[in-house]
């Protein structure tokens, strides 16, 4: 049996996203599951049935999220030998999700329940850039508040070292180094101190935890080692940190952390990234109702400050906007790759 229409678009969808991101050995998963996946399993059966929206649900990822975990564990072997550095193949592959399927079909089923959370590293450098706009506008330093943290990684955004191509920037003894190829005009000299940091999530992962840490690299496409390794070395330097990543509704936390007066001399910061689109309607709403109250109160003194960089229609990229109050001025600051591979910038210098 064929998946229904639209879940199969999906993961066509997904299959193209994984080409032009590079990941080839993902994209070759898609399109095997989309033409063999049967429901005779029960997790072919969840995934044939699914009762969401399958691209909004991000369902390809949880698929491939948990094959690929099951893959790193080791419990499958034939699994585990058609994946990289395994040259992709299509028969083979579809041996290996038979194999899986029979022997950890439950696991397979239960990974379904949650979302991906990626929580790419390399999106620093588009909060880098908005933040340095920030920095320049107000001359103050930033308390930054990020929805939909995952396990709170690009809350360091300013402890990472940049290679931007058009310069570098952060310390070279920094454990995360991230390469971002980047054009125009971006600031780097303007004051950046980052005086307090916290972000929430629905469910956050702890960079203390094995366990999660696991879960999350499972979620890095299978073949790109470099952006495995940063992130593990991310994970590294936000337990050691320990910012906190509180598990709560975004709308609510806003709702909270922007209704409190600021503090005199900082600049508030709510800031996502990639997120926006996996939010309720309802939920959207709230959260921009309260920063924009926010904005509202807002003096010189005590600004306030809404970076998201999102996908907003423009294909094969998010844009980077930043509205900053008490002016309330909305800037498309420049556009970036989805996995911050590169960044075109039109920031004052």
């Amino acid at each position: 049996m064929p998946l229904p229409a639209p879940i199969a678009q999906a993961f066509d969808r997904q299959a193209a996203a994984c080409h032009d991101l590079g990941s080839p050995f993902n994209a070759l998963l898609c399109e095997t599951l989309r033409t063999h996946l049967s429901a005779e399993s029960r997790f072919g059966r969840r995934v044939h049935d699914w009762p969401g929206q399958p691209v909004e649900d991000a369902l390809a990822l949880r698929v491939c999220g948990g094959l690929h975990a099951l893959s790193r564990s080791g419990r499958c072997p034939t699994l585990a030998a058609a994946y990289p550095p395994a040259e992709p193949d299509t028969g083979r592959l579809r041996e290996a999700v038979e194999a899986a399927l029979d022997g950890h079909d439950d696991f397979l089923c239960d990974w379904l329940d949650s979302p991906p959370q990626t929580n790419e590293v390399s999106r620093s450098a588009s909060i880098l850039g908005g933040c340095l706009s920030v920095g320049l506008a107000t001359g103050l330093p930033l308390e930054v508040y990020e929805i939909g943290s995952s396990a709170g990684l690009n809350l360091g955004f300013d402890r990472w070292h940049y290679d931007l191509g058009i310069a570098e920037w952060g310390s070279e003894a920094s454990g995360v180094r991230i390469v971002s190829r980047c054009e125009g005009r971006l600031p780097l000299d303007a004051p950046l101190t980052v005086v307090h940091r916290e972000g929430c999530d629905r469910n956050p992962l702890d960079p203390r935890s094995a366990a999660d840490r696991e879960r999350l690299l499972s979620y890095i496409w299978p073949g790109q080692a470099e952006r495995s390794a940063r992130i593990a070395a991310a994970l590294k330097m936000a337990a050691e940190a320990g910012w906190r990543v509180e598990r709560t509704d975004a709308a609510e936390w806003v709702e909270d952390r922007f209704a409190r007066p600021g503090t005199p001399g900082r600049t508030r910061v709510l800031v996502h990234t990639i997120v926006w689109q996996y939010l309720p309607t309802d939920t959207q709403r709230r959260i921009e109702a309260a920063i924009r109250a926010a904005g509202t109160a807002a003096t010189a003194r005590s600004p306030v400050a809404w970076l998201r960089i999102e996908p907003d229609g423009v294909q094969g990229s998010a844009g980077v906007r930043l509205t900053l109050w008490p002016d309330g001025e909305t800037r498309l600051l420049g556009r970036a790759d989805f996995h911050g591979r590169w960044h075109r910038w039109d920031l004052p210098s």
